[in-house]
């Protein structure tokens, strides 16, 4: 499983101006809780929960709520600058890396990690599915033990 690194300063400051500009074209309000909620999950590379992304932004914004951190989550799912990843009874998680790559979740430590292979970005979907759904992201999601759980 290779990694990649999720970039740098400067690329994070040309997301968050990307953001800006999709925010202002959707119509929505570029509030500085609404970045910081961005930036966080941006910097993330746990895959954090609403209650994960609240806790680091409280740092710096002490009044933010866990509502408002969680609409503005799902708003950024909706616009494309993140997505949800699938969970089994455990609460949504958030992925801002919009790069082609999949995921292993840890079903010990519910910890979830990056994956990238390029023959599952290249998956093929059957016809008789490519007839009746427009295809919008292909994901491959596999559950395991990770390592540090496996040596306990």
């Amino acid at each position: 499983m290779a990694k990649r690194k999720a970039g740098n300063k400067m690329r994070v400051n040309e997301k968050i101006d990307a953001f800006r500009r999709k925010c202002r074209s959707k119509g929505l309000k570029v509030t500085p809780q609404r970045i910081a909620i961005y930036k966080a999950l941006l910097q993330s590379t746990e895959h954090p929960s609403a209650e994960a992304v609240l806790r680091k932004i409280r740092k710096v914004h002490p009044h933010v709520s866990l509502d408002t951190v969680s609409r503005t989550l799902l708003t950024l799912n909706e616009i494309g600058e993140a997505f949800i990843l699938e969970g089994s009874g455990d609460p949504k998680r958030f992925d801002a890396n919009m790069e082609p790559h999949h995921h292993i979740r840890c079903v010990k430590c519910k910890r979830i990690f990056d994956m990238f292979y390029d023959p599952f970005d290249d998956i093929e979907v059957p016809p008789k599915i490519a007839k009746k759904f427009t295809i919008i992201r292909k994901t491959v999601h596999f559950d395991g033990i990770c390592e540090l759980c496996n040596k306990k």
